[in-house]
């Protein structure tokens, strides 16, 4: 009996061990690429195809820095404000409407309504790749090409983000709420924007940390839209002076430098956001 007993832990701190190995192997295959960007950044171009990378000797972060905005006239601070603009404007707006495609196909009954909602999930498994030639095909009828609009307009709407509101809006706007205020005379739009929208805020800021993540992210899509350098994002400016790396080394510490700075938005959003997003994707299991 005691000789059982005193087997029964053995299996339990195995497996412990097992599942803190794994997160620590996790943790460090996430942070040592960033480790690595932290500290090439702050090396000198000779110091990059050195083994001194891990000294504190070559430090030139802050000529990086300068040498990263002065490049090519400043050209990094431009695609810089692109991409803040594509993502932040982007992600915000296609929020609104995604959150408000799954608030109606929730709340509201129609012809066809379930069969709609199976394209959409169908059309979340579609590659975003595969839909670039036939979005450049129409942006070209429609005179859009290598303009902000030609990037803009088709991140607005998300598949999955249309799949996330109605989940949102299943777990977080009861219909008592919805019968009472319209016995009170609210009409649809003023009910969802007044009552509605204000219960779907952590769903809202969900959606907006995906679809920011994923546009600031976007490279094919400008890539095979623009060929205006000014009009470039971070993404496809920075693929652009990798490639010229080859032919002047002096590149290779801004383009270390540039990618940096691309992921601090994205950290920021998510450190600023996190109480929302984190009651938003717990909505599933409390409801």
């Amino acid at each position: 009996m005691s000789a059982t007993g005193s087997t029964l832990p053995r299996p339990r701190l195995l497996g412990r061990a097992t599942v803190n190995a794994v997160v620590a192997i996790s943790v460090l295959y996430t942070l040592l690429p960033v480790l690595w960007l932290v500290l090439a950044a702050a090396k000198n171009r000779d110091a990059l195809f050195s083994s001194d990378l891990l000294s504190l000797s070559d430090f030139s972060f802050a000529r990086n820095l300068t040498d990263l905005f002065a490049m090519d006239g400043g050209l990094y601070g431009r695609w810089y404000v692109n991409s803040l603009l594509y993502a932040v404007l982007g992600a915000a707006v296609g929020a609104l409407v995604s959150v408000a495609c799954g608030y109606a196909f929730d709340k509201y009954r129609f012809r066809h309504k379930e069969k709609l909602f199976g394209l959409v999930l169908a059309a979340v498994m579609v590659p975003q790749t595969v839909l670039a030639l036939p979005l450049y095909l129409m942006a070209s009828e429609a005179g859009l090409v290598n303009t902000f609009w030609a990037v803009f307009v088709p991140v607005l709407f998300n598949p999955f983000g249309v799949y996330l509101g109605r989940i949102f809006s299943q777990g977080y706007v009861p219909d008592e709420v919805l019968e009472a205020a319209r016995i009170d005379g609210a009409g649809e739009l003023t009910m969802y924007a007044r009552v509605a929208l204000r219960m779907l805020g952590p769903g809202l800021v969900t959606v907006f940390l995906f679809q920011l993540t994923a546009i600031w992210n976007n490279f094919f899509l400008p890539m095979v839209m623009l060929s205006d350098q000014d009009l470039y994002p971070v993404s496809l400016g920075l693929y652009a002076w990798n490639s010229s790396a080859s032919v002047s080394p002096e590149y290779y510490p801004v383009v270390i430098m540039g990618s940096l700075l691309a992921v601090v938005p994205l950290i920021l959003a998510f450190v600023l956001l996190q109480r929302f997003w984190r009651s938003g994707l717990t909505a599933g299991a409390v409801k």
